[in-house]
């Protein structure tokens, strides 16, 4: 005879399996990976081992290990421009700038990896008002030129338009592409001045300073002028009920 089949164990698991994938579970599963990682940067500190403790390598080999530590930093919110400073100061700008570059992207990629894959269906729901709502319209229709635009603007914090790009419809090649652009002239300064760093008074170190200064300024204008793109017209949320409008006098 047939062994009786245990139903009551099958649902269960089958229940289990529901809630561990979840989105609120997901979800919780990202926050926990972002705690855990803000704490590894508070006491281990690893940027001092990519500026200080760096492996005896060179060429090829230490730039790719650099982008490959630079990446994971970054996604563990460590400060870009610190390991911009340190790729200059180790490998000057014309090996410096692609690492830094590198890292900047493989970053961004596994910040957006967690935010699309554990907490976009949980989130997404929670988009309610205007700015957050004209925020996703933009990252979702526009995505390339919005993040480029982001990316360009150095008061936007890295990590945070990570997350929200994933959160939003953008896709996967328009956020990694125009991460790669858009970083790029700030990327260059900040090595400029860490190849630089043991000159102050350089002329290469002062124009490199001088250009995150002016970009940062020319951004927050441009965005100050272009601040009303994000407000959207009223929705249908806005309009009056019809039985609550008042009727306009017939002549």
């Amino acid at each position: 005879m047939l062994d009786p089949v245990d139903r009551p164990s099958s649902g269960l698991t089958v229940r289990w399996t529901r809630v561990l994938l979840s989105p609120w579970s997901r979800l919780s599963l990202l926050v926990l990976v972002l705690v855990c990682a803000g704490i590894a940067v508070l006491v281990y500190e690893p940027q001092r081992f990519i500026s200080a403790g760096w492996p005896q390598l060179s060429g090829g080999a230490a730039v790719v290990l650099f982008a490959a530590a630079y990446g994971v930093c970054t996604a563990a919110f460590v400060p870009r421009p610190l390991l911009n400073l340190a790729a200059g100061a180790l490998f000057g700008t014309q090996l410096g700038l692609p690492a830094a570059i590198a890292g900047t992207v493989l970053g961004a990629g596994i910040a957006f990896g967690l935010g699309r894959f554990l907490g976009q269906e949980a989130l997404r729901p929670l988009l309610r008002g205007r700015w957050l709502l004209a925020a996703d319209g933009q990252l979702s229709q526009h995505g390339f030129r919005s993040m480029m635009a982001i990316r360009l603007f150095p008061g936007v914090p890295f990590q945070a338009a990570n997350y929200c790009a994933a959160v939003s419809r953008m896709r996967w090649r328009p956020f990694l592409l125009a991460t790669a652009i858009g970083t790029i002239p700030n990327t260059a300064a900040y090595v400029v001045a860490g190849s630089q760093a043991g000159s102050p008074t350089s002329p290469a170190f002062l124009i490199a300073m001088g250009f995150i200064v002016l970009t940062g300024a020319g951004a927050a204008a441009l965005a100050w002028r272009k601040r009303h793109r994000l407000r959207p017209g009223p929705g249908p949320a806005d309009e009056a009920p019809a039985e609550e409008r008042i009727p306009e006098p017939v002549a």
